[in-house]
């Protein structure tokens, strides 16, 4: 980051005692106090009024957890009661007190002469180090021109009809979490994917965080635990879903999507802890935080934040989903999309005879399983195994239906060998 050529010095330290510059916005002026309660002029007074409009600030705070938390700047220069600064950054991975105390090179700042104070000055290579600090675990990323993504775009690409979506779109913005769940192959993850985009209005991935549940997936990974360093001891790490939920946090006016796929491999309670109840709609925002269990700080899940899990209904090794989750989430079904407008527009691209007598014989077969009492809708054959061609090739439909859709039969009715040599896709 270039800092401001009109500095009074390399940078400013800004410990605020009045407001939280983690829970403030990106983008949002907040002003401060020259004066404390008693009237009395806060420490360091003079930086204070030193300061000029575009001054770079390192944002730090002292309470739940001494950590760098964010990057400002001064927005406006202090008048005769306050001065106004304005977050700019909100740093994922926040920098500790215990790194910064460990540089010989920091040794001499004013924050360490006077850390009951408030704003401090930053020599220019203190300044620098901080930085230097600061990027490398929070690298500045350059803002690129997204494409455009609409509903449109979404039912050219997903084969869903527009009531459908319309449907689905609604559930999720009211929910705020739901899973969609089907069978292989009906693109639940492509799906996923491309309901945020359309919310969203554009394909940006920076406001999109995919993760897969497995069997060992814990609180430590998600929420935060304390993992091993490389010279020996341990230190606290921040998960996936508290990176994300604070940026989402900083950015309260634009939508956040998090996608969970497998979320039935998972240990719901674990995995969750004591934000399971947070992550409902009617417990979200600042007014329902708690303490986390590791470090006591206060915590919420932003109303701007919204879950979209992914369930593979044919998958039967795996238990019932607890009602826990259940009564969190809205369930939706994907099903296989071969007499959706969108599939049929593709069928017509390839123009093949062949094709779509296969693609007849398998909406025949899923016809059968889902009146077969042993399986169901939820085990029909997706009609993913057959899109991303641009023309039609015989051998790629061949290698489809005998090492994709044979071997599911063969375990859907293992013990009907007969009933599987009758179907000839």
């Amino acid at each position: 980051m270039k800092k401001n050529l009109k500095s009074i010095i390399g940078g400013l330290w800004l410990t605020p005692k009045i407001w939280s510059l983690s829970k403030t916005p990106v983008g949002e002026v907040q002003s401060y106090t020259l004066y404390n309660d008693n009237g009395n002029q806060r420490r360091l007074f003079q930086n204070f009024i030193d300061a000029k409009e575009g001054d770079i600030v390192i944002g730090y705070e002292a309470t739940p957890v001494k950590q760098i938390v964010a990057i400002a700047e001064v927005a406006k220069a202090a008048d005769d009661k306050q001065i106004y600064f304005k977050k700019t950054e909100a740093l994922l991975n926040p920098i500790d007190f215990s790194a910064i105390k460990n540089i010989p090179e920091l040794n001499g700042m004013e924050f360490f002469k006077n850390m009951n104070g408030s704003f401090f000055k930053l020599s220019e290579n203190e300044y620098n180090i901080l930085l230097d600090l600061i990027r490398d675990e929070n690298p500045k990323t350059t803002d690129k021109l997204n494409l455009k993504y609409s509903e449109g775009e979404f039912l050219d690409e997903v084969f869903m009809d527009s009531a459908e979506y319309t449907r689905l779109k609604s559930l999720l913005l009211g929910k705020k979490n739901i899973i969609l769940q089907g069978a292989p192959g009906v693109g639940k993850t492509y799906s996923a994917k491309r309901l945020a985009y359309s919310i969203i209005g554009e394909k940006n991935e920076s406001r999109i965080e995919f993760i897969q549940f497995h069997q060992n997936y814990s609180y430590e990974d998600f929420i935060m635990g304390y993992k091993p360093k490389e010279d020996g001891g341990f230190e606290l790490k921040r998960g996936v879903f508290y990176n994300f939920c604070k940026k989402a946090q900083s950015d309260p006016n634009k939508d956040y999507f998090f996608i969970i796929d497998e979320i039935n491999r998972g240990n719901m309670s674990k995995i969750f802890g004591e934000l399971l109840m947070l992550i409902e709609n009617g417990y979200r925002g600042e007014m329902h935080e708690i303490r986390l269990a590791y470090n006591d700080e206060h915590f919420f899940v932003p109303e701007n934040l919204y879950i979209i899990g992914m369930m593979n209904t044919a998958d039967r090794s795996l238990a019932m989903i607890d009602y826990a989750l259940r009564r969190r989430f809205s369930f939706f079904d994907i099903v296989p999309g071969f007499d959706t407008e969108g599939f049929n527009k593709y069928k017509e691209n390839l123009n093949s005879e062949t094709f779509n007598q296969v693609i007849d014989a398998i909406k025949a077969l899923n016809a059968e399983i889902a009146e077969d009492d042993s399986l169901g809708q939820g085990f029909c054959i997706g009609h993913s195994y057959f899109c991303n061609q641009d023309s039609f090739d015989k051998m790629w439909l061949e290698n489809v239906i005998k090492y994709d859709i044979e071997p599911m039969l063969r375990e859907y009715w293992f013990d009907k060998c007969r009933k599987i040599q009758k179907r000839n896709v």
